[in-house]
């Protein structure tokens, strides 16, 4: 952080920030939407795991509302009683399924997404740009899709399409920096940033970029490599510790 590139006003490098995110995603979104402001303060968040550790859970508890969608079943569960009071308040669905490029805006229907809305967040550790390449018919302001730090740089890469199967534990997932960088210039959406971990990639609509961020929209501007030593433990869904009972823990 005390390189230059990183001092620069208009990364958002230095407003990264963890409350409830993995990596520093929260602080990076709050400044996102200092900068074009908000709209209808909708969200969706697929492959949001138990809610716990992911990209919307501090929006949720800061007055937005929206979508989670994961298709791990426990998941879903837990998250459906730790969030009880936000489901029953109509401020949060949650919805169990397996996400494919097929099904995507059938759930998004499904569950009453408006046609506009301020952030998506795409995290299936597999098929994320075949998802996001298929969602056409909704237009989200900000989109955050996790992409593949072990791809070079300079490499257009994407994970071959199947929608049967998901992460196998290797680096055979996913999408480089700029193969996403490509996809989102073909759907309207321009990189912004990537958080310093390496993990997600940030972009904005290209109606809303002004003059509030850091040109050129580039993988050579903005690309950070893994550093996944930064990230807190992971084994593609968020893995909380145990809860150790207070007798074992004197």
């Amino acid at each position: 952080m005390a390189q230059p590139r990183y001092r620069e006003p208009k990364r958002l490098s230095m407003y990264e920030a963890r409350v409830f995110s993995q990596n520093g995603e929260d602080g990076a979104i709050a400044e996102i939407f200092r900068r074009i402001g908000t709209t209808n303060q909708y969200f969706v968040d697929f492959g949001s795991s138990d809610g716990m550790q992911n990209n919307t859970v501090f929006l949720l508890k800061n007055g937005w509302r929206g979508l989670w969608i994961d298709g791990d079943q426990a998941s879903v569960e837990s998250a459906r009683s730790y969030f009880a009071y936000e489901v029953s308040k109509a401020r949060l669905t949650i919805t169990q399924a397996f996400i494919t490029a097929e099904n995507i805006e059938e759930l998004f229907r499904d569950a009453d997404v408006p046609s506009e809305f301020d952030l998506l967040s795409v995290d299936i550790d597999r098929n994320d740009y075949y998802v996001w390449e298929a969602i056409r018919s909704f237009s989200p302001r900000v989109a955050i899709v996790e992409y593949n730090a072990a791809i070079p740089q300079a490499a257009d890469w994407t994970v071959e399409y199947d929608s049967d199967r998901w992460w196998d534990g290797t680096v055979n997932y996913g999408a480089s920096l700029r193969a996403l960088e490509r996809l989102g210039r073909e759907k309207g959406y321009s990189l912004v940033g990537c958080d310093v971990a390496g993990i997600n990639a940030f972009f904005v609509r290209n109606d809303l970029l002004g003059d509030h961020f850091a040109a050129p929209f580039t993988t050579d501007n903005h690309y950070e490599p893994a550093r996944y030593s930064l990230t807190l433990p992971f084994d593609g869904h968020i893995r909380r510790p145990e809860r150790v009972p207070v007798e074992a823990a004197k």
